[in-house]
Order: C-alpha cells, then sequence, then structure tokens
C-alpha cells in the first residue's frame, strides 16, 4: 500500500474521535470526492472466506450429534459472505483491531472481506428484532475507527442495512436529520479512506425507488461507489436487477456512476409466501457470490452478486428461530435441502 494511503489512514484515526457536527461542516462546505478505483472493488480478486465465524464454529459442535446439520453448515461457512461490525460486539476501542486483523487475512489471500457496518442509533426501529446502536455522538468516531483500520485494496463495506427506507416506514421513531447526517458522514469517511461503499437501498418489495433514491442523495451516494439491494431478504434477483436500475434512474447524474451489489444469500427459492421478512418457510440459498465485469442490461452497473446476510444466521425469534444474528442448523439444513446455492 502506498504511503500516501497510510498517511491518509493515519489521519483519519487521529480524528476517530471528531464530533458529528465537525463531520456535517466537511460534507456541506468541502464535498467528498467519490470513490475512484477499478471497474469492481471486487474486480480480479477473490472474495474472502472469514477463518472463524459463529457458522463455522458449530460445525464442529455439531458434527457427532447432527451430522446433516453440521454438514450444511460447513457449506454455507465456507462461502463467502459478510462480516457485520456491531458495536455491540465491538465497541469503540475494539472495532478497529477486528478490521486491522480482517485487512491483515484478506491481503494475505489476495481477497476482498465484505465489511457490513450495523451501528446507527435506533438501529432496526421497523423490524424491532435487532434494535440497538451508538449514540449519535459516539457513531462518527466508531465509523472513523472502522475507516482507519481497513485496507482499501482489500475491503469493501455495506452501510447500515435498512437505515434509508426506515426513514420512511419508521416515520417519527427516528430522527430524520440526523441519521442523514450521520450515513453521509459515514460515507464521506470511509471515501477519503478510498474505502469502497454501498449504501443499504432496502429491495425491490418495500418502497418504490422514486421514494427511496432522494434519501439515497442526502444519505450521500454520489460519494459512495453506490448502493446494496436485498441485503438479508428474500426477493427474487430479476426484481432486484430491475429495482436497481429504476434507483439509478431515480438518481438522475448520480445514477449515471452508481454501482450496486445484490444479496443473493436466501433467493434461491424467489419472493416469500406472504411476503414475510423473518424467517420465511421454503426458503433456499441463492446464486453464489460472484464479481460482475461489465454488467449489460439490467446488469449494467452490476458490481457482484454477495452473499451479505450470513445465511445461517436466524433473522430473528419469529418461526421458532433465535435471536437475530444466532447461527440456526436446522434453518440452515433446510436452505441447503430447498436447492440454491
Amino acid at each position: 500500500m502506498s504511503g500516501v494511503r497510510r498517511t491518509l489512514r493515519s489521519g483519519i484515526a487521529l480524528a476517530a474521535g471528531l464530533a458529528l457536527t465537525a463531520l456535517l461542516v466537511a460534507v456541506v462546505v468541502g464535498g467528498w470526492r467519490p470513490w475512484a478505483g477499478p471497474s469492481s472493488p471486487f474486480a480480479g480478486r477473490a472474495l474472502f472466506v472469514p477463518p472463524s465465524s459463529a457458522t463455522l464454529d458449530a460445525v464442529d459442535q455439531l458434527a457427532a450429534t447432527q451430522p446433516e446439520q453440521s454438514q450444511a453448515l460447513a457449506l454455507i461457512g465456507s462461502t463467502p459472505q459478510g462480516v457485520w461490525l456491531t458495536p455491540e460486539a465491538l465497541p469503540p476501542g475494539r472495532v478497529g483491531d477486528r478490521v486491522a486483523e480482517l485487512s491483515g487475512q484478506a491481503a494475505a489471500a489476495d481477497a476482498v472481506v465484505l465489511l457490513v457496518l450495523y451501528g446507527l442509533p435506533d438501529r432496526d426501529c421497523s423490524g424491532g428484532l435487532s434494535a440497538g446502536g451508538l449514540d449519535a455522538a459516539d457513531y462518527p468516531g466508531w465509523v472513523a475507527e472502522v475507516a482507519g483500520a481497513a485496507d482499501p485494496d482489500h475491503m469493501a463495506v455495506v452501510l447500515e442495512p435498512d437505515a434509508v427506507p426506515q426513514l420512511i416506514t419508521c416515520g417519527g421513531g427516528v430522527d430524520r436529520e440526523e441519521r442523514l447526517g450521520l450515513l453521509a458522514g459515514a460515507v464521506g469517511v470511509l471515501a477519503e479512506a478510498e474505502v469502497a461503499t454501498y449504501l443499504d437501498a432496502g429491495h425491490s418489495n418495500w418502497l418504490p425507488a422514486e421514494q427511496v433514491a432522494p434519501l439515497l442523495e442526502q444519505a450521500g451516494v454520489a460519494s459512495a461507489r453506490g448502493f446494496a439491494t436485498n441485503v438479508s431478504n428474500y426477493q427474487p434477483e430479476s426484481d432486484e436487477l430491475a429495482y436497481a436500475q429504476r434507483l439509478r434512474t431515480a438518481l438522475g447524474r448520480a445514477g449515471s456512476e452508481a454501482h450496486f451489489v445484490v444479496d443473493t444469500g436466501r433467493n434461491g427459492a424467489g419472493a416469500t409466501a406472504g411476503q414475510d421478512w423473518c424467517n420465511p418457510p421454503g426458503s433456499a440459498l441463492g446464486r453464489r457470490p460472484v464479481a460482475v465485469e461489465d454488467g449489460q442490461g439490467a446488469a449494467a452497473g452490476l458490481d457482484a452478486y454477495l452473499w451479505v446476510k450470513p445465511p445461517a444466521e436466524s433473522d430473528g425469534e419469529c418461526a421458532g428461530g433465535p435471536p437475530a444474528g444466532v447461527v440456526w442448523p436446522d434453518r440452515a439444513l433446510a436452505l441447503t435441502r430447498s436447492g440454491g446455492g
């Protein structure tokens, strides 16, 4: 990595304690330059498989007592998927060490690791099963700590699943201006660190693209690599590609430069009965993660199909599942039996 990048990242690390107001001034007054890199941050490199994860930990634990579940977990855990960073597990002061560790592992494998930042205040206000997040005063420093430790050659970020669409669906349950400011500040810090970032944009069966696009603009999408769709959801691939193109059109000039990724971890069976988002039955693993270069037509601007949400992890305590984010062996087995992947 160049000395310029090292200097930049060191500066960001020192700025981890900046207040939200300072970040907003930088966004409004100075602006942020968009991420500039190859046709895709995933181009020419493998997608990273974390050597340790909750999914892989469960493989050995269940090998003797539940061999079929263990095999299903091994299949899923050996597939590249997102590494979720939450302040509950990795608070300020610790998250940077984890990102640095992942940076080193990914660089050694010449691979790209996908980080998912999930720490905004009032997180998951519409679902209520993954509630939590940092205070507004602490969030900018947490993101800056991630940016300061990230190797931009070997990392990409999906930023805050559901955060933008919730500005519509949660009504007064979220401080709109605060959230947009935090997101724009996060995009700016990651852009300055040269980390390819995708703002979460919901999915095709949630809100019209024309409603989501103005919020993405206010959240700084023009300074990001682009946006992500279908994160933790189950919508068909064709619907997501069509939704992404509508978003790009609605974004206007910013959309002409916007790229996107699609979460295909659990959409192998398409939309689910009743359009349920929480552990719906009949779901299947979807297309395996793969980088896309020079996509055309409906795939124009597509950087990759990814497993953003680790498929073996529960959506929440619904349909008999454990708490959100906990590995559910029976669910993993059902996903693999249903095909896909």
